[in-house]
């Protein structure tokens, strides 16, 4: 089921856009499956958990993390993290930087946008990721790679909010790269979009694409 889950999404997805199994909560030998299946992006939101699952799968696995990240858990996944989604404050971009730093590393990150209109949902201003970008580059946070920006839109089944909140992001996206990121490639990534929407997404200029329970099933949370 897996492996013909993974198939029916991917063959979807333009060339530029990339599939990020959402895995949290589920045990290693479930993403051995989607690991099999030539999945090589998973997506977890607990630090300890995330831990546990890099030391006991393959090494080449891309653990990106995509949940809410307290600053105090940086450091249990600095040392392989592949990147981080959720960036939405400057203190917790410089304990980002701090951590990496200790391990010799650039971490690349996301700015995480608030574009809901769910209140419950994190996520930066345009004009705090202003002032972000701005105090990164004064205090030199160079062990930190600012590489695109993340958003979740609204669960609602009005179709043209989530596309007007897609496209939204992909504006922010379009802007910060003018105006801060022209000359930096790595600058590249949209993500946004999940099991319920992700198709919008797609048409909306996503590069990364964050999957679960289409891939996987339901969460057990036992």
């Amino acid at each position: 089921m897996i492996s013909q889950q993974i198939q029916t999404i991917t063959k979807q997805f333009p060339e530029h856009v990339q599939l990020v199994a959402v895995s949290k909560t589920h045990p290693p030998h479930v993403i051995t499956e989607a690991y099999n299946c030539g999945v090589r992006m998973f997506g977890e939101n607990k630090a300890q958990e995330l831990v546990s699952k890099y030391n006991e799968l393959p090494k080449d696995i891309q653990w990106h993390f995509i949940g809410h990240l307290q600053r105090n858990k940086v450091k249990y996944i600095a040392p392989f993290v592949s990147l981080i989604h959720g960036v939405d404050s400057y203190k917790l971009l410089s304990t980002i930087h701090k951590e990496a730093q200790k391990n010799n590393r650039i971490i690349p990150c996301l700015l995480q946008f608030h574009i809901a209109q769910e209140s419950t949902k994190f996520g930066l201003h345009k004009d705090e990721a202003h002032e972000l970008i701005t105090l990164c580059r004064k205090n030199e946070l160079n062990h930190v790679s600012i590489q695109g920006v993340m958003g979740m839109a609204t669960y609602t089944d009005n179709t043209n909010q989530i596309r007007e909140e897609f496209a939204s992001l992909r504006k922010t996206f379009t802007h910060l790269k003018t105006t801060y990121f022209k000359d930096k490639p790595e600058f590249k990534h949209i993500s946004m979009g999940m099991s319920q929407d992700y198709k919008i997404a797609i048409e909306e200029g996503s590069t990364l694409i964050r999957i679960g329970s289409t891939i996987f099933g339901e969460r057990d949370y036992t």
